[in-house]
């Protein structure tokens, strides 16, 4: 497993059924600790134009993972908030299936359950669930090599669910590096491992160091990775958020100028998007907008 591709199969929730109306927007944003209500237009407007950045760099085939209708919440998953768009979040890629999340976000309770019948539908099995105490999201979780992954310890992920994640991906891997996050804003912001690093190839990755545990960051040279610099006036743009399609082929938030062109000058091919609506207002860059498949192929074939 890695997180820098190339995926042939992505699991999105469109806004179109994540925020599903104006109305919705209008009752949860302020609850959700979004900045300030997205426009839904202009959302599922941005959402396209993010797939068919994505698009361009790989020909990624999107699955829709169930969520609300256009014009009202579903009775088929009635819990479902704007959050649900961040799909990465309820669950982890493991080689042997899917890891369902416990989310550390009360809200965000109902979307394991809800992915896990995306997975069902595509033939991929789910490895198994973090339960209560454990505490788990995907944001906090990402694949240094294809035996080597980080989880990060902070207020959505805790000791229980650390110690119920390593015991389910078991013998698929050699090490799982406990990475301990700061108090930054405090419980009510979202911030996850993957707030401070975008692994975009084998030996290179996207980082915000003032943030970064010294132990962690040495790790990640010794481990032989090149370390692309978020600089200070581009962490909150989500600079240090980036997806990468294929190894060195990377999508962005538009706005971090510095961010993407010091990835070019390391030999990234790099693609931006207006997040405007879909990010910035939540806190969800395009990682956390997409659920990559790793090497399962619909039917649950790995690749």
């Amino acid at each position: 497993m890695t997180d820098f591709g190339p995926w042939s199969r992505i699991i999105v929730r469109h806004p179109r059924d994540a925020f599903a109306s104006a109305e919705k927007i209008a009752r949860e944003w302020r609850a959700l600790n979004f900045t300030s209500a997205p426009d839904f237009v202009k959302a599922c407007d941005q959402f396209d134009g993010f797939v068919r950045a994505l698009s361009e760099h790989a020909p990624c085939a999107e699955h829709r993972a169930p969520g609300t209708s256009h014009s009202a919440p579903s009775t088929e998953h009635p819990a479902l908030t704007l959050d649900s768009v961040y799909v990465r979040d309820a669950s982890v890629m493991s080689s042997r299936g899917a890891i369902l999340c416990r989310m550390g976000k009360p809200q965000r309770d109902a979307e394991p359950a809800a992915l896990a019948e995306t997975y069902r539908a595509l033939g991929i099995p789910v490895l198994g669930t973090i339960e209560a105490p454990g505490r788990l999201e995907g944001g906090d979780f990402t694949w240094l090599g294809p035996r080597l992954a980080a989880v990060g310890r902070g207020y959505r992920t805790n000791d229980s669910g650390i110690r119920q994640l390593r015991a389910l991906l078991g013998d698929t891997i050699d090490a799982l590096i406990e990475v301990p996050l700061p108090h930054y804003r405090g419980q009510g912001d979202v911030f996850h491992l993957m707030s401070i690093i975008s692994p975009v190839d084998r030996d290179l990755a996207v980082v915000y160091s003032p943030l970064m545990p010294v132990p962690f960051r040495e790790q990640l040279l010794d481990l032989g990775y090149t370390l692309v610099e978020v600089p200070d006036d581009e962490f909150e743009s989500m600079g240090a958020n980036v997806l990468a399609a294929a190894p060195r082929i990377c999508v962005m938030v538009d706005g971090n100028p510095k961010t993407r062109a010091r990835l070019e000058r390391a030999g990234a091919d790099v693609r931006v998007y207006d997040g405007s609506e879909i990010s910035l207002k939540g806190g969800g860059g395009p990682t956390c907008l997409t659920r990559p498949l790793g090497g399962w192929a619909v039917g649950g074939m790995g690749r």
